[in-house]
């Protein structure tokens, strides 16, 4: 199966799942079981699997073949190309195609002059006016390529103006780029561009990453430091007639080899193997010459021959183009397809279906919770109502002074209630400034310092170690922290279950493991870059700022998801302690009904004993059918084929 249809697939179950979970949450608001810890799970799912996302990045040097596999990959249903990938450098600054259905097909564009200002890209983005847009026709394919055309687009400039740019460097003068006779310097017009089309897989949240070159690679530290390292898979590009230069190497060791990465999301392509296809030589001297280059590069690059593959992109272009099979198989283009596939594909659902199956767990021990108070309190009435038989009417006044002096006592019970809810908000306030952005911004401040110092930096990889150090140390007293909250929730809560017949049970604390793991992934991609190569970009006070702003956009995410976990143990702990005192408040009710209705009619004890017993069967109906409804998502086939996936959603739900 290729990527593509491998994504498809995956797109399929996703946007199934996505409809289950919606249809679930209503009938689950039908039968009264959506407190406000089940809704903000149910909420978190949906988007977690409406909104996920698979970041593929291609990065080469110039002229790799690299815009040209794009096309034979993604794009060949157009029917031509589209990316533009004619010789020489086509791709000027990185480019970002995936799909937005709030906006229209656009291709937006990020002025260079904007590496001036000390804004990370990240701020950029949330400037749309500032960045030039221009509109696509998606149903004319000639129309739409031309217009892609502008991601090629240059300016000259000065070499003052290019140096202060990023493009020319006096201690580099071999990296510079061509001074032509007027004594300008070639840069790209644009810093970064935005291509929003509704293409089939980038409507199912396919994000592709095309950059440019070591030149322009180096020069944008947001690239290495955030968008590559969080790309999903990372296809490398060589030449098969050059294997790998000296700026191809300097790309793989100085932008993309980092210890502890997952080396199935490292796929490196041999590309234009075309170029050996040659008259004089057999069919296996060609493919003998091909294995040496492999051999050749996947020992450079100290990669598993088996991840370096060889593929014509043209070639293979021009076959899906043209419907020629013969010339498919002989580009290789369908053995990269089913490396994608099983290599990023396959791991990214492993990843969601485990995260969702987790979520789905915590939602029926949610939503069992409700139902469990409920069976309760109808077995403590049945036991109750049956000790009423034969009871004259003076017993039955009594039971019903019990109950309301039983409820007087529990509405003043309040201020110890009240009292939990306040250690337990004052504990988290440590929590939430543990990991707040003012803390965030204190303990880069150290760093900030370091990196913003002119000169070289020879003391910043220690401000890093010490930086990431307290970040560390920070995430851990919030653990500590957290595991304090957790025990003084399991006390007070069996506290208040012994004392008011509660079933409260603390919430699994948050996890503070996967953030550390985050941090350590950041650290790395950023200490790669302060290698000797990058000393002198590291002088430059505009790069400097850059990096620093860079890595604070990306560990505000973190900090701000470490949070909303925080957030929603929080509101799960709140909502039981809400749900069990709205149901024992209409418990009451519901005693002091029945005993109303028993000294009103004769008949009414009975009556009310089997209406009760037909409320705990409706119960074991309802828990049932939760359970079934929470298996079938968490068991959800992946193939758009499967019976139990074609069958509509809505109407397994309707059946509840």
């Amino acid at each position: 199966m290729s990527f593509n249809e491998q994504f498809d697939q995956h797109g399929a179950w996703r946007r199934e799942f996505a409809l289950r979970l919606k249809l679930l949450s209503e009938w689950m608001k039908g039968h009264d079981l959506l407190n406000a810890a089940v809704e903000e799970r149910l909420l978190r799912l949906e988007s977690q699997v409406r909104s996920d996302k698979v970041m593929v990045a291609f990065v080469a040097e110039f002229s790799r073949g690299k815009s040209e596999l794009i096309n034979a990959i993604f794009f060949a249903g157009y029917g031509r190309r589209i990316m533009p990938a004619s010789a020489g450098r086509t791709t000027m600054c990185p480019t970002e195609l995936g799909y937005d259905p709030d906006m229209p097909p656009c291709l937006r564009l990020l002025p260079i002059e904007t590496r001036l200002k000390p804004q990370a890209l990240m701020e950029w983005r949330m400037v749309p006016e500032k960045w030039t847009r221009v509109d696509l026709d998606v149903n004319d394919p000639v129309k739409l390529s031309k217009a892609l055309e502008k991601v090629a687009e240059v300016r000259h400039v000065s070499q003052d103006e290019a140096r202060a740019l990023g493009f020319w460097h006096d201690d580099a003068p071999q990296d510079n780029p061509r001074v032509n006779a007027d004594g300008l310097v070639e840069v790209p017009k644009w810093r970064h561009a935005l291509i929003n089309i509704a293409h089939p897989l980038l409507k199912q949240g396919l994000v592709i990453l095309d950059t440019p070159g070591l030149n322009a690679i180096g020069a944008e530290p947001e690239l290495t430091v955030s968008l590559i390292p969080q790309a999903h898979a990372v296809v490398f590009i060589l030449a098969a007639d050059t294997g790998v230069t000296k700026s191809d190497l300097a790309i793989w060791r100085e932008h993309l080899i980092t210890e502890g990465d997952d080396n199935d999301a490292r796929l490196v392509v041999l590309n234009k193997i075309d170029t050996l296809w040659d008259a004089l030589s057999s069919p296996a001297q060609i493919q003998a010459q091909i294995e040496r280059q492999r051999a050749s590069s996947a020992e450079i690059l100290g990669l598993p021959v088996a991840q370096v593959l060889p593929v014509s992109a043209q070639k293979g272009l021009v076959a899906k183009v043209t419907g020629d099979d013969k010339l498919l198989q002989a580009s290789c283009l369908p053995g990269l397809e089913l490396a994608l596939a099983q290599g990023v594909m396959g791991q990214r659902q492993k990843i969601l279906r485990s995260a969702v199956a987790a979520g789905i767990v915590e939602l029926r021990a949610e939503a069992g919770r409700v139902i469990h108070i409920r069976r309760r309190d109808l077995a403590e009435q049945m036991i109750e109502l049956r000790g009423l038989r034969g009871k004259n009417d003076s017993v039955i006044k009594h039971m019903r002074s019990r109950i309301e002096q039983e409820q007087l006592e529990f509405n003043a019970s309040g201020a110890k209630i009240q009292a939990v809810r306040s250690i337990h908000l004052k504990l988290l306030r440590e929590v939430f400034h543990l990991l707040g952005t003012p803390t965030l911004k204190t303990e880069l401040a150290e760093l900030t310092d370091a990196l913003k110092q002119p000169g070289i930096k020879l003391g910043v990889k220690k401000a890093y170690g010490k930086t990431f150090a307290r970040l560390r140390e920070g995430l851990q007293k919030a653990q500590t922290t957290s595991a304090d909250i957790q025990s003084m929730l399991g006390g007070s809560f069996k506290q208040l279950n012994a004392e008011f017949g509660f079933s409260l049970q603390a919430p699994k604390e948050p996890e503070m493991g996967r953030f550390m793991v985050d941090l350590e992934q950041i650290e790395r991609s950023h200490l790669q870059y302060l290698g000797v190569a990058n000393i002198l970009k590291l002088a430059q006070p505009d790069f400097s700022e850059r990096l620093v702003r860079a890595l604070a956009t990306r560990l505000r995410v973190v900090y701000e998801t470490a949070l909303g976990e925080v957030e929603l143990w929080n509101k799960s702990a709140a909502s039981q302690l809400d749900a069990q005192l709205k149901e024992r408040r209409r418990n009451f009710s519901r005693r002091i009904e029945a005993i109303e209705r028993i000294q009103q009619a004769a008949t009414g004890l009975d009556e009310r004993i089997a209406e009760i017993a037909a409320h705990e069967r409706a119960l074991d109906e309802l828990d049932g059918k939760l359970d079934e409804l929470t298996d079938r998502l968490v068991h959800a086939p992946a193939s758009p084929h499967d019976p139990a996936l074609a069958a509509p959603a809505a109407a397994m739900i309707q059946a509840a």
